[in-house]
C-alpha cells in the first residue's frame, strides 16, 4: 500500500512483527538455555581458558527460573520498541536500533556457534527468523522512505543496545528471583 507521496506506508507486520520475530527466536532460547550449559561448560571452561572463571560462574549459575524472567523482561523492551515503531510509522529511532540489534543479535548466536563449532542456543532460528526478519523488515522501511541510513556507529549502538538490554534483563531476573 502506497501513501500520498507514493511512498509504501509500514504496516504493523514490519513493526510488531519485531515482537513475533523475536517472540519465535526466544522460546528456542527458554526451551535450550539450561541444559545447554549444563552440558557444555566443562568443555567450553576448557576450550577457552582465557575467559575469566567469573564469567563461566555466572553463565552456570543461571536457572531456568531465572532465564524466563530474564526472558520477560527483554519481552517488555522489544515490545516498547515494536509499539514505538507502530506508533511512528517505524521511524521511530528505538524502533529501528532495537531492530538493528535484533539483527546483529542473530549473527552473533551464529558466531557462537561457529566458535563452539556445534549447536548453541539461539542458532536455529537466527538463519530461519532473526537474520531474515531484519533483512525483510529494513527493506520495507526503506520503500517507505523511513529507514536512517545505517552507519558504522550506528551498529555500535545496535550491539551496544543488546548488550545493554540484557544486562538489564538479567539484573532484573536476578533481583526479582533472588538468585
Amino acid at each position: 500500500m502506497r501513501n500520498s507521496s507514493g511512498e509504501e506506508r509500514v504496516e504493523g507486520a514490519v513493526t510488531l512483527g519485531l515482537l513475533a520475530a523475536w517472540a519465535l527466536h526466544d522460546l528456542e532460547e527458554l526451551a535450550t538455555v539450561p541444559g545447554w550449559w549444563r552440558r557444555n561448560l566443562p568443555a567450553l571452561r576448557e576450550r577457552y581458558p582465557a575467559v575469566p572463571e567469573a564469567v563461566w560462574r555466572r553463565a552456570g549459575s543461571v536457572d531456568g527460573r531465572e532465564f524466563a524472567v530474564a526472558v520477560g523482561a527483554m519481552a517488555a523492551v522489544v515490545a516498547a520498541a515494536s509499539v514505538a515503531g507502530r506508533l511512528t510509522g517505524g521511524r521511530s529511532a528505538a524502533y529501528q536500533t532495537a531492530l538493528t540489534a535484533f539483527g546483529l543479535h542473530g549473527l552473533v548466536h551464529l558466531g557462537q556457534a561457529g566458535l563452539v563449532r556445534g549447536y548453541t542456543p539461539g542458532s536455529a532460528t537466527s538463519p530461519l527468523i532473526v537474520v531474515p526478519f531484519t533483512l525483510w523488515a529494513r527493506r520495507r522501511l526503506r520503500r517507505a522512505g523511513v529507514l536512517r541510513a545505517t552507519r558504522p556507529r550506528d551498529l555500535a549502538v545496535g550491539l551496544g543496545f543488546a548488550g545493554a538490554a540484557t544486562v538489564a534483563a538479567h539484573g532484573v531476573a536476578r533481583r526479582l528471583t533472588g538468585g
